[in-house]
């Protein structure tokens, strides 16, 4: 049952008779960002208590533990909105930057929770080993056929004779906040030698990031990784082969890392052992251009910034944007946009006395 801010005016909310430990306990629970927007609809005093306890961006730090990294929030482009003092309360400093801090969050956790899945490759950085520059580049992993132009297209490392020497394959995402779910790897098979061996890794682990604030060239770690994913399994089979992280991951400052661990494949012509990759996906969702973060260095706690005008797009021009992703994306796993996820857009945008 929902209470609308006209019935609110004449009916007093339950929660205002019990004692403030037991109504924020109650609040509390609430586990679906939504529910405490519609809270915030119900009263005055609720959505005081909402704010003034910060219950928005609690949630989102259970929901994404890398947003603990937070140093405080910025709003760009803000007009429009009046940041009042709400009865019982001091406009002060501390109760504006707590509404501002409910209104980025609340906000942000919508954007996470109705991301439409895509693959978030913005381009390559690198690979640790390549065997024949440019033919067996790390580039030729963002292109899902298997011949380009009469030639097989894939990444080979160096080959090696110790089976645990590891590589990487570091891209560059499509922002600087992505949320990543999950990452596809399919192994090269080489029909062109005798048995049509496969190069496949023993196992795979991932790392997110963000680049270190000065690249000296003596430093071998130009990253700091901020996530490392459990070691998967990978099996010596070509095909894409799916790796779901064990809960979605927000990647603050767009690197992926993939390690590449143990060898299993020897080539015949030198008895050394490869590691070759045709293709990689990494699947999620971008939230820029309405949220961007401010990397500050060296301590890698980060500004996030919330553009309104960004998030201020007119419905038509949403939706189209969804649909495109979608058709570009129709082949690398994407999910199906359910329109009906927009139905709580009017929660978020309504009257803010009442909303945000």
């Amino acid at each position: 049952m929902f209470i609308t801010v006209s019935t609110m005016e004449c009916h007093e909310d339950f929660i205002s008779y019990l004692d403030s430990d037991t109504s924020l306990k109650i609040l509390e629970c609430l586990d679906d960002p939504a529910d405490l927007v519609r809270v915030t609809c119900v009263s005055r005093s609720l959505r005081q208590s909402v704010i003034a306890n910060g219950l928005c961006k609690q949630l989102c730090l259970r929901m994404f533990p890398q947003l603990s990294r937070v140093a405080f929030v910025v709003e760009l482009n803000q007009h429009g909105g009046k940041e009042h003092a709400e009865v019982g309360s001091s406009n002060s400093t501390e109760w504006l930057v707590l509404q501002r801090e409910h209104r980025v969050f609340s906000y942000l956790s919508k954007a996470l929770m109705s991301s439409v899945a895509m693959n978030c490759i913005a381009k390559t950085i690198g690979a640790s080993s390549t065997d024949n520059f440019p033919q067996e580049s790390i580039d030729n992993t963002l292109e899902p056929r298997d011949v380009i132009g009469g030639r097989y297209s894939y990444w080979s490392s160096n080959g090696q004779s110790n089976p645990n020497v590891p590589e990487t394959l570091t891209y560059e995402l499509v922002s600087q906040i992505c949320l990543i779910t999950e990452i596809n790897i399919r192994p090269f098979q080489a029909y062109f030698q005798l048995g049509s061996p496969i190069y496949s890794a023993s196992s795979v682990r991932f790392k997110m990031g963000h680049p270190k604030a000065s690249l000296d060239a003596v430093d071998d770690e130009l990253f700091v990784w901020t996530y490392t994913s459990p070691e998967f399994p990978m099996s010596q089979e070509n095909k894409l082969q799916t790796f779901k992280l064990p809960e979605p991951v927000l990647c603050i400052g767009g690197i992926l890392q993939i390690e590449l661990l143990g060898r299993v494949q020897r080539q015949e012509m030198d008895g050394l052992l490869y590691i070759c990759v045709s293709h990689v996906q990494v699947l999620g969702g971008s939230l820029s251009p309405p949220f961007n973060v401010e990397i500050l260095q060296p301590s890698g706690i980060f500004v996030l910034k919330r553009d309104q005008l960004a998030s201020e797009e007119p419905k038509i021009v949403r939706d189209i944007r969804r649909l495109v992703t979608i058709l570009q994306a129709r082949g690398v796993g994407v999910l199906e946009w359910d329109q009906d996820d927009d139905d709580d857009d009017d929660i978020y945008d309504s009257d803010p006395e009442y909303a945000l």
